[in-house]
């Protein structure tokens, strides 16, 4: 089992997929990350 940390461009049915595979994946949306820009 792997786990992966899924940002805003990894497609939904590719999390649900590997999930289904048993692999552990938390997206920046359930992490409550999204949408924040990288400090310049």
């Amino acid at each position: 089992m792997a786990r992966l940390y899924a940002d805003e461009q990894f497609p939904r049915e590719a999390v649900l997929a590997l999930r289904n595979l048993g692999h552990d994946v938390l997206t920046v949306q359930e992490a409550g990350k999204a949408n924040q820009k990288i400090p310049s």
